[in-house]
């Protein structure tokens, strides 16, 4: 039992002291979460697929440290911050996977809440368009097809819920963002692989020549 005021005024402030204290660790390795994504992102593009592993797989013990220091503050751990570390987490896994793989991870194999899940795929788009983009660039717009197709997929399952904001935090406006990603990237590839075809043609009519 709590005999004075300054008793109580001194159990509140350790309350207080101990959530700051978890919420100030938490965010300092959340920050590392977020660039350990994006380098992972960065390598996958680049192809060095060990070194994103490496990456991720780094991430993801950072992820589970935060969990285990806001266990006793739900306020903290909810509050924000760690779904953006959720989400990039959860898009740098999918990035690898659909490049490396050609499959989408279902939520239980990430291991995230549904929410980041949800959003880390909508990011996952625009990831997709700028691998497309690449093989473009390097003269192979039909190995591209699968990655279109892997978009198309994201945009028709992300369009399925259909839930508050509040629920699904910003999920309609992030399916708004792949639809237009989607379309862009459809037409680009379209063109890109048009072109190739006609080039290929020409060749061979050259050849014949």
């Amino acid at each position: 039992m709590i005999e004075s005021i300054e008793e109580l005024a001194e159990a509140i402030t350790r309350h207080f002291e101990a959530k700051d204290g978890a919420r100030e660790v938490a965010l300092k390795l959340n920050r590392q979460v977020i660039r350990k994504c994006g380098a992972a992102i960065r390598s996958v593009h680049r192809g060095e697929f060990d070194q994103a592993k490496q990456l991720m797989d780094g991430a993801g013990l950072l992820l589970s440290e935060i969990w285990a220091i806001l266990k006793d503050h739900p306020d903290v751990r909810y509050a924000g911050f760690v779904f953006n570390a959720e989400q990039e987490y959860a898009e740098a896994r999918m990035v690898y996977s659909i490049i490396t793989q050609h499959r989408t991870p279902p939520p239980d194999e990430i291991g995230v809440e549904m929410t980041s899940y949800l959003a880390g795929l909508g990011d996952t788009t625009g990831e997709m368009r700028r691998h497309i983009l690449d093989l473009i660039r390097q003269g192979r717009p039909e190995d591209a097809e699968p990655f279109l197709d892997a978009m198309e997929e994201i945009y028709h399952l992300l369009m399925l819920f259909d839930y508050p904001d509040a629920m699904t935090k910003g999920l309609r406006r992030k399916g708004d963002m792949a639809r237009s990603i989607l379309e862009r990237t459809r037409g680009d590839l379209t063109n890109a692989i048009g072109q190739r075809k006609l080039e290929i043609q020409l060749q061979n009519r050259n050849h014949h020549n």
